[in-house]
C-alpha cells in the first residue's frame, strides 16, 4: 500500500497542475510578452536594465499577464495587441514590487535577494517609476482610450490600497471588512484589468467586459487570501520570501483579524 499523501500536498499539487495547464495554453504568446519586456527594460542608463532585470529573472509565474493572454484568447482574439497589453501589466505589477519591498524594507522575494537589498531604497523606487513609465508608453501606443483608462485606474487603486495597508499598520481594530478593502485595492484590482482588457481587446459586449473583471477580481482576492495565510504556515523554500513577515511588519491581514475575533482574552 502507498503512502498516504497529505491533504495540503494534495492541493497544492493539484493547483500547479492546473496552473501549468493554463499556461501551456498560451506558451507561445507568453513567449512575446517575455521579449517585450526584454525589449522595453533596455536604458542607456546601465543601473536601470541591470536592478529590473535582477527581479525579472528572478522567477514569477507571470500570472497577471497569463490573465490578460487567455482572456483574449478566450474570446476568440487573433491579432497581437495582448501580448504588448499582457507585458503592460506585468510592469506595473514587478513596479509595485520593487516599491513595495522598500516600503516593508524586506530582503528576500522569490527565493533572491530584494533589489533594495543589492542597490538600495532610492535606486529601486527610481527603476520602478521607470517601469511605470514604460507600461504607460505600452499603453499608448496601443492606442485605445478604454485599455488606458482601465489600467490607470488601476494603477491609481493599487496605490491608494497600498497606502490604505499603511494606515492600518499595527491597528488591531481593522475588522474583516477594512481588510477585504485594502486587498481588493492593492492586489485583486490589476488580476480584475488585466482580465478585462482581454476582452476589450476583443471588442466584446460590455457585460462580457464586465464579467471578466468581475472574474479577475474574485480570483485576485482569494490569491491574495492565500498568500497572507501562507505567510503564516508555509516553509520559506516554498513561500520565496520570509515566513512572518507581514507580521513582523504589522500588518493586519485575516489570520490575525480572525485570531482576534475568535480568541480569548488570554489567546489575544
Amino acid at each position: 500500500m502507498s503512502a498516504a499523501v497529505p491533504l495540503e500536498n494534495q492541493t497544492r499539487s493539484a493547483t500547479r497542475q492546473s496552473f501549468e495547464r493554463l499556461r501551456d495554453l498560451v506558451a507561445n504568446d507568453l513567449n512575446g510578452v517575455n521579449q517585450v519586456i526584454v525589449d522595453h527594460l533596455q536604458s542607456s542608463v546601465s543601473l536601470i536594465p541591470q536592478l529590473a532585470g535582477h527581479l525579472v529573472a528572478s522567477g514569477g509565474k507571470r500570472l497577471r499577464p497569463i490573465m490578460t493572454l487567455t482572456t483574449a484568447r478566450m474570446c476568440n482574439y487573433q491579432g497581437q495587441r495582448h501580448i504588448n497589453l499582457a507585458a503592460c501589466v506585468e510592469f506595473i505589477h514587478t513596479a509595485t514590487l520593487l516599491h513595495d519591498d522598500v516600503v516593508d524594507d524586506s530582503s528576500l522575494r522569490r527565493g533572491s535577494a530584494t533589489a533594495n537589498a543589492v542597490w538600495g531604497n532610492k535606486p529601486s523606487v527610481l527603476v520602478g517609476d521607470f517601469l511605470f513609465s514604460r507600461s504607460f508608453q505600452l499603453m499608448v501606443s496601443d492606442g485605445s482610450l478604454e485599455v488606458l483608462r482601465i489600467l490607470s485606474e488601476a494603477s491609481a487603486i493599487i496605490a491608494e490600497g497600498e497606502v490604505d495597508q499603511l494606515l492600518i499598520s499595527n491597528d488591531v481594530s481593522t475588522g474583516a471588512e477594512a481588510y477585504m478593502s485594502v486587498i481588493q485595492a492593492k492586489t485583486a484590482t490589476l488580476f480584475a484589468a488585466a482580465s478585462e482588457i482581454g476582452a476589450v481587446v476583443a471588442e466584446r459586449s460590455a457585460e462580457e467586459c464586465a464579467a471578466l473583471r468581475t472574474y479577475g477580481m474574485s480570483l485576485g482576492i482569494a490569491f491574495q487570501l492565500v498568500d497572507d495565510v501562507l505567510d503564516y504556515s508555509a516553509l520559506q523554500a516554498d513561500l520565496g520570501k520570509a515566513v512572518g513577515d507581514d507580521f513582523r511588519d504589522g500588518k493586519i491581514t485575516l489570520p490575525i483579524v480572525l485570531a482576534l475575533q475568535r480568541g480569548d482574552d488570554a489567546e489575544r
